[in-house]
């Protein structure tokens, strides 16, 4: 108990899990990928992995801290996002209540995971009586928009992302509508970052394909290093959330971590972060909800 868990989805972009994990092997206590029994995404689709990818994960694995879990994710009853969030509340039951639960997508890395650790690690008290007082932390998304020839194309200012939890009663996706605790942890994020037979793959499969809104696929289309700072508003759902590309005369990822570091447009105030806590603080001090029956429990034998 009180161990760092973290928890990978498999699916379609798996390979992707092979950038996922490293960032995160040394701090974790253990690791979960936890893949559909039948290889399906939220939508049903079905999709193949290559042996190549279990071979690089027993090479990697030198101090055997890797799990497969195996499970029936996909409920034709269900939309993508409702079984996105049944699939990852089970991955939590898995992994372990009295622990630190951590659940990261395979297009999200860490840049710092023993800093994020650290900061959990003060708040070791939740995890005495979760299902009482659950709690959840949130970092930030440095998110990759579009590789170019010649660089790529960010997102220039950071976005929320939740990130773990002493107790997963997931309402949606990630998000347990309980307290977040806010630190300026910042992890990059591909999704968008694909080509553009990827990016129709993963709309097609993704947990919020339902909401997309398309008119977004056209700017990220025509979207290159001369024309970027005329494009606004290119997030896929709600378009006024990412209002600003920014421009990085590389595709390295390191590269990118180092302009994470000397940007001011991607850097959390220490006071933004403060009343962000403080409110969530309130908010939660002064309301006590009654308990919560998950919408999909009724398919946990499906």
């Amino acid at each position: 108990m009180k161990k760092i868990h973290v928890g990978f989805l498999l699916s379609y972009d798996y390979e992707k899990l092979k950038l996922a994990i490293p960032p995160v092997y040394k701090g974790a206590d253990r690791i979960f990928i936890a893949m559909d029994e039948e290889l399906r995404t939220w939508s049903g689709n079905t999709f193949e992995v290559d042996p190549s990818f279990f071979e690089w994960v027993k090479e990697f694995d030198v101090d055997n801290k890797i799990e497969y879990y195996s499970d029936n994710f996909y409920v034709p009853e269900l939309n993508a996002i409702q079984n996105d969030t049944r699939e990852r509340h089970m991955l939590g039951l898995k992994m372990g209540i009295g622990n630190w639960l951590i659940q990261v997508d395979s297009d999200e890395y860490f840049i710092d995971f023993e800093r994020f650790v650290k900061h959990l690690r003060k708040y070791d008290c939740y995890l005495k009586n979760p299902e009482k007082n659950p709690i959840q932390f949130a970092g930030f998304h440095i998110n990759v928009y579009k590789y170019l020839d010649d660089g790529l194309l960010y997102v220039n200012k950071p976005t929320k992302l939740l990130l773990a939890t002493n107790y997963p009663n997931y309402k949606n996706a990630k998000n347990t509508k309980e307290r977040i605790v806010y630190h300026d942890t910042f992890i990059l994020h591909e999704g968008l970052a694909r080509t553009e037979e990827e990016l129709e793959l993963k709309l097609a499969n993704w947990g919020h394909m339902h909401e997309v809104n398309m008119t977004f696929l056209d700017k990220w289309k025509m979207a290159n290093k001369d024309n970027y700072h005329t494009i606004k508003d290119v997030f896929y759902l709600e378009p006024g959330i990412w209002k600003e590309l920014g421009y990085l005369p590389s595709k390295s990822l390191t590269d990118l971590k180092k302009l994470v570091a000397k940007d001011p447009n991607l850097q959390i105030p220490k006071m933004k972060l403060f009343f962000r806590n403080f409110g969530q603080w309130f908010k939660h001090s002064k309301i006590k909800k009654p308990g919560y029956k998950p919408y999909y429990e009724k398919y946990f034998n499906s």
